[in-house]
Parts: structure tokens; C-alpha cells; sequence
């Protein structure tokens, strides 16, 4: 016999978005229950330092306020639970999702919040220097690199973005790019071109980091397998990653309007989806601003457009 279970509000996720959701509809007395997924509390568990969320003045560890947060949700009645979705069904409803390839879960509407997971290089170093000095967001760390001197991977608009925010707050900035011209947009090229302190460093790869704690530099492979070839320690306080974000929408790519990148597409200012009662917040739809305080934002407006469609359906 099947273990199905019937919740009126699933929450999948448990970022900022997916907390926040939970917050919101626990108080709604919508009886949330939250699934963690792969990484409960999400990317920000692995923030050494937050100082840019309001409420904080001191700033906080990212692990600390995804606790503060997931307790806030607990307290008004969300059931916070350890599980991954491995299978979904949003063509009959109430829809079903698989957990762990076991339990199922028969909901009336669910609101997605799995976050996008930043894009690495692979090297094993990356994972050894994470939070220190490792980094996939130069708008929730740069600040800590202030006069100091840090590396971008990349060369599309984001690693250009990311360089330009960077060159304001580092003393020096430098452009890891693999091919020997930029891809990002002419404008973008243009405004690191004219940056004084950024520095692109063409046809370069990385294939270390060193530092007896803390990174302290990156080793760099110039030309690679031509007679050009050479090899190079450049000296860095921090490296940021900026090869792109792949929004964690696989299981549900069957049901949901996806955009080129994969990410949800939602419905005007809303966060519905284009199917009934699915809505979606966090960095899972959203490709451009990717800070904690817009996904928790998202995440309230989840939570209320859930009710409503709840409440205008009887449900």
C-alpha cells in the first residue's frame, strides 16, 4: 500500500524563499510542510559572513540565519522535514510529489523554492577554500575584499558584472578567461576595458588554489597545450566564480515554463507558474538578482498568492 500523505501547502526548499514562504503560510494557518532538499538552508549555509540583510547590524554566519529562520517557521506551524523530491506528477490534481523515491505527498499547492546552484570550475581546491576566500557572489562577498586583490573566472556579461561591482571595492582585479576574447556584450566589454584597476588575463585557466588557510593565490595554466604553454602563481585574496547558475528546476521541467537558462517563469508580478496553484520564489526564477533579501521577498509573495488561490478554490 502506498504511504501518501494530504498537506494543503507544500513548500519544496529552505533557502530564505522557501522559509519565508513557510513563515507567511504558517501563520495563515495553511498547515505548511516544508521538504529541505539536498542543501537545507541553502547556498547561504555556506556564507561565512552575511552583512547586507536587514535586522543585522553586527552581521550573521549564513548557517546561523537559516537556523533563525527555520526556528521562525517551526514556531507558527510549519513541519520542517529532512527529503528530497525525486518525483513529481502536476497533471492530475491534487498533484503528487515523490520524496526520496518513497514517501508521496498529494498537495493542493506547492510552492518551489530550490534555489539555483552556482556553476564550478570542478577542481577539488574550490570545495577546500569555500568560504574562505572562495566565492560564487561578488554582491554578498566583495565587501570583505575591500583594498585587497581578487580574481573573477569567467568572461560573459556576469563575470563582467561581477568585475566591474568588484574593481570599486578591490584594489586590483583580475579577469580569468579562458578563450582569448571576451563573450559578454560590447557595453560590458567596454566598461571593464576602461576599468583602471581591472586587469583580463586571455587564454588563462585555473587549475589550483593555494594558502595555508585562506586562499592567498591561484594557479593558472597560460595557452594550454600549444608551444606557448606556461604556467603562473598569481597572488589573490579572493577568487569569484561567475560561469553562470543552473537553476535546480529538473524535476519539474516537464510540467513548468522554463526559460532558456532553465529558470521558472512566472506570471506577470505574481509568482504563480503556468500551472494552477504551483508557484514559484527564490532564486529558482530568478536569474538577475540572486541576493537572500529578494528571496525571501519572493517567498512572502509565494505564501500569499498560495492562500488566495487556496481560499478562490475551496481548497
Amino acid at each position: 500500500m502506498e504511504d501518501i500523505e494530504k498537506v494543503r501547502c507544500l513548500i519544496v526548499g529552505s533557502g530564505p524563499a522557501g522559509y519565508t514562504a513557510a513563515i507567511y503560510a504558517g501563520r495563515s494557518n495553511l498547515a505548511p510542510v516544508l521538504y529541505a532538499g539536498i542543501q537545507p538552508g541553502g547556498q547561504l549555509t555556506t556564507t561565512t559572513d552575511i552583512e547586507n540583510f536587514p535586522g543585522y547590524p553586527e552581521g550573521i554566519s549564513g548557517y546561523d540565519m537559516m537556523e533563525d529562520l527555520k526556528k521562525q517557521s517551526i514556531r507558527f506551524g510549519c513541519d520542517v522535514r529532512n527529503g528530497i523530491v525525486t518525483k513529481v506528477n502536476l497533471n492530475e490534481k491534487p498533484y503528487r510529489i515523490t520524496i526520496d523515491d518513497e514517501k508521496i505527498i498529494e498537495a493542493d499547492t506547492i510552492i518551489i523554492a530550490t534555489g539555483a546552484s552556482a556553476k564550478y570550475l570542478g577542481i577539488p581546491d574550490e570545495a577546500k577554500y569555500q568560504g574562505l576566500g572562495v566565492s560564487a557572489c561578488a554582491t554578498c562577498d566583495g565587501f570583505f575584499y575591500r583594498k585587497k586583490v581578487v580574481a573573477v573566472v569567467g568572461g560573459g556579461d556576469t563575470a563582467c558584472e561581477e568585475a566591474v561591482y568588484l574593481a570599486q571595492l578591490a584594489s586590483k582585479v583580475y579577469m580569468i578567461v579562458r578563450k582569448d576574447y571576451l563573450r559578454a556584450s560590447r557595453i560590458m566589454q567596454q566598461r571593464v576595458m576602461q576599468t583602471q584597476n581591472i586587469e583580463v588575463l586571455f587564454e588563462t585557466e585555473t587549475v589550483g588554489l593555494f594558502g595555508t588557510k585562506y586562499v592567498e593565490g591561484v594557479h593558472l595554466v597560460k595557452a594550454k597545450g600549444t608551444d606557448r604553454e606556461e604556467f603562473i602563481d598569481l597572488p589573490i585574496d579572493g577568487f569569484f566564480l561567475a560561469i553562470g547558475h543552473k537553476p535546480n528546476t529538473d524535476v519539474f521541467t516537464p510540467y513548468l515554463n522554463l526559460d532558456e537558462s532553465g529558470y521558472i517563469i512566472t506570471e506577470g508580478h505574481t509568482t504563480a507558474t503556468n500551472v494552477p496553484g504551483i508557484f514559484a520564489a527564490g532564486d529558482v526564477a530568478d536569474p538577475h538578482y540572486r541576493q537572500a533579501i529578494t528571496a525571501a521577498a519572493s517567498g512572502c509573495k509565494a505564501a500569499i498568492d498560495a492562500e488566495r488561490y487556496l481560499i478562490e478554490n475551496g481548497l
